[in-house]
């Protein structure tokens, strides 16, 4: 059988908040109690937000919270020849074009607007742009992204299932999101074609995160599916919620974690409490999902 390796992937735009040490234990002691390993992988291709400075406290955090990782640090900043190589295979079967909308030419054109699981689903203007064109725009240096074309690349899948270990089987739904972008504007990869594609990399048996990843995974299926990877198991836990009920993120001020050790807190001590269910005053585990 093959060895349980779990992995936590934060991105080093900020500190490291409550929730992220809740996910953290929830991967790190899945890997453990199952003899198996853990790794940390930064996933640093966000040129413009990440800093080193966070890849450090990321590393002080962990560690406060008495965690340990196996092997080397994995950065996503090293891993740019494999995306380009995994875009240059889906170009060359046709399932992928480039887009040159901006974010208030997608919102325009769509005159019904329609969400998804990653919010406005791409009304597609750019798929029917004539060859001719998009070689020119990208000859001349215009700035664009690279789309999966959804349709075709579940034609070329079939029925993707894929089985979550709280939630049982599911049935994969990537028309949900639409022409969704593997390669951005102002980074060589997605987070959609990064994750799945380092977690073959490092051999991942078991991926650990939030529930609110849970239906990116569908896409991350037909990813699969597409680059002839293979399918880890999956478990999606509750999410840890802050006082006013809502999911705990850097945007709305989630606590810290380098600041409640400057408050003097036993990052061992609140590990603990996290994994006994013994949340701070206010704080909850979602009950359902979201």
């Amino acid at each position: 059988m093959t060895a349980v390796v779990t992995r936590f992937a934060p991105s080093p735009t900020g500190r490291l908040h409550l929730g992220h040490a809740y996910a953290a234990l929830q991967a790190h002691d899945h890997g453990r109690a199952a003899g198996g390993r853990f790794l940390l992988r930064i996933e640093d291709i966000d040129g413009t937000r990440s800093r080193e400075e966070h890849v450090a406290g990321i590393v002080e955090d962990l560690a406060w919270l008495g965690l340990a990782w196996d092997g080397p640090v994995l950065r996503q900043s090293t891993r740019l020849a494999a995306y380009r190589a995994a875009l240059a295979a889906l170009r060359e079967r046709g399932l992928l074009y480039a887009c040159f909308c901006t974010r208030a030419d997608i919102a325009a054109s769509a005159s019904a607007p329609h969400h998804g699981p990653d919010g406005l689903v791409y009304p597609g203007t750019c798929r029917h742009l004539p060859a001719a064109d998009t070689a020119a725009r990208i000859a001349a240096g215009v700035p664009h992204a690279w789309r999966l074309a959804v349709d075709r690349a579940v034609a070329a899948a079939g029925p993707l299932d894929w089985h979550d270990a709280i939630a049982g089987r599911q049935r994969a739904d990537p028309g949900a999101f639409g022409d969704v972008v593997l390669a951005r504007k102002d980074a060589p990869a997605s987070y959609h074609l990064a994750v799945t594609i380092d977690d073959a990399a490092q051999g991942i048996t078991d991926v650990v995160r939030g529930r609110d990843l849970m239906r990116a995974t569908d896409i991350h299926r037909l990813l699969q599916a597409l680059l002839g990877l293979p399918t880890p198991r999956y478990r999606h836990h509750p999410l840890l919620l802050g006082p006013d009920g809502t999911r705990l993120a850097k945007r709305n001020g989630a606590p810290a974690l380098a600041d409640l050790r400057a408050a003097g807190e036993d990052g061992r001590a609140l590990a603990a409490a996290l994994r006994d269910g013994r949340l701070p005053i206010g704080f909850m585990v979602a009950s359902a999902y979201l």
